[in-house]
């Protein structure tokens, strides 16, 4: 007979990690969306029919697990499932997104095995998982122990929706662990964004006669005009980024959205971060004397500010293509100028290096993807603001400048 041990036992809990994952702008901290399950189940090989876990709960919401010893419509294979546990008792048209991984543990961690999914769960799809999680001679040999017991730990982290910017989807623990596995895949999604815009705006650039036009009409709109096509409302934009970037079923997603969310926080906070830092300076050399500065003092602090400005610019590996100001996003230089700048750099030099030599590998991973995110946001305006404005103008200028040609040629 098999046992299943109880919620209240040693074998078989829910945890709740909480790190300091710092609320984000759209809502509650990811953490509090967050939690494992740890199952034992023992007299495994006993088993031949389908059991479910006990419940348990986590982001508001009931789950169990779903597993089939012998395989669900497959032989030979353990399944694993997560299941809406009360699906049958919610209303009509609810559902739930989470990202959420099953594994089976042994006493060797880096020996276990997980598989990782991003699931909307509704009324005909409230359960998900994998048929063929592991062949039954593999789980015998490495995952059933001595005792004919067998452990699975699932980790889910509901994902909030209904939301127009990039946001903090998982819990910090939960992403170090899925960086490990996905960090490059995570790279070749933005990679191939940014190798994609430079394409386009290279074959742009390359079009000697659109070029040459395209910068004469720029340069014959008067100043004003040009400022206010360069700049675009962040609502706008981040809910583009949102759109592409945030693919439903796509594992890499809910990962790929925290270092977007965190590289929109690395773009907002640019430019306040040096003020900060200089407004101290002077507080600390205004505390210190508790006087007005005298000459000296004041090359003193002149130093200080240019060493805080030259390590600031210092840890940018490229020139900023865009700032925020006032909830919008604007270019930093002339479109044409950063346009051009953009194309002629190499791809090679856009992927930001772990430069960091403080900190652990994960630590510096994270601080490089966050880096290609705020990148990757700078790109996604100055294409929006090219592709959704400037050439906008420019081709309705161009049709018009030639409707005006073939009317006067009508006229001769």
């Amino acid at each position: 007979m098999s046992e299943i041990t109880n919620e209240n036992s040693e074998a078989e809990r829910i945890t709740k990690d909480r790190p300091n994952d710092e609320d984000d702008d759209c809502g509650s901290n990811p953490s509090e969306l967050y939690g494992t399950y740890t199952w034992k189940i023992e007299e495994f090989s006993k088993l031949t029919q389908e059991l479910y876990s006990n419940v348990f709960e986590v982001g508001g919401h009931k789950w169990s697990i779903l597993m089939f010893p012998q395989g669900c419509d497959v032989s030979n294979h353990l399944s694993l499932f997560l299941c809406v546990a009360n699906h049958n008792k919610l209303l009509t048209g609810w559902s739930h997104l989470a990202q959420f991984t099953i594994g089976v543990l042994t006493e060797d961690p880096t020996k276990s095995k997980r598989s990782d999914a991003l699931h909307r769960f509704w009324e005909k799809e409230h359960d998900w998982g994998w048929k063929k999680f592991m062949e039954l001679p593999r789980l015998q040999e490495r995952f059933i122990d001595h005792s004919d017991s067998l452990i699975i730990k699932a980790h889910v982290q509901v994902i909030r929706e209904s939301v127009d910017r990039p946001f903090c989807c998982l819990d910090s623990q939960y992403r170090k662990e899925d960086l490990k596995i996905y960090l490059k895949t995570v790279e070749h999604i933005f990679l191939t964004y940014m190798e994609e815009k430079i394409i386009k705006f290279a074959r742009l650039v390359e079009d000697k006669n659109r070029w040459k036009s395209l910068r004469a009409f720029w340069l014959g709109m008067d100043q004003n005009s040009r400022l206010e096509m360069s700049q675009e409302k962040m609502d706008v934009i981040l809910k583009l980024v949102v759109e592409h970037f945030f693919i439903d079923k796509e594992i890499t997603s809910p990962l790929a959205m925290d270092f977007l969310f965190y590289g929109l926080k690395s773009l907002e906070e640019q430019k306040s971060t040096i003020i900060d830092e200089i407004s101290k300076l002077v507080l600390k050399h205004f505390f210190i004397h508790k006087q007005v500065p005298s000459t000296l003092m004041k090359d003193s602090l002149y130093k200080e500010v240019k060493t805080l400005e030259d390590e600031t610019k210092n840890n940018r590996v490229i020139d900023p293509i865009v700032s925020v100001e006032n909830d919008m996003f604007a270019l930093c230089d002339d479109a044409m100028l950063l346009i051009k700048r953009f194309v002629l750099k190499p791809l090679r030099e856009y992927v930001p290096q772990n430069r960091m030599q403080v900190g652990n590998v994960g630590e510096r991973d994270e601080k490089r993807v966050t880096e290609f995110g705020r990148q990757i946001l700078e790109v996604l305006v100055l294409d929006h603001i090219f592709g959704n404005k400037i050439e906008v103008v420019y081709n309705e200028a161009t049709a018009l400048k030639r409707q005006e040609e073939f009317i006067r040629e009508e006229e001769e």
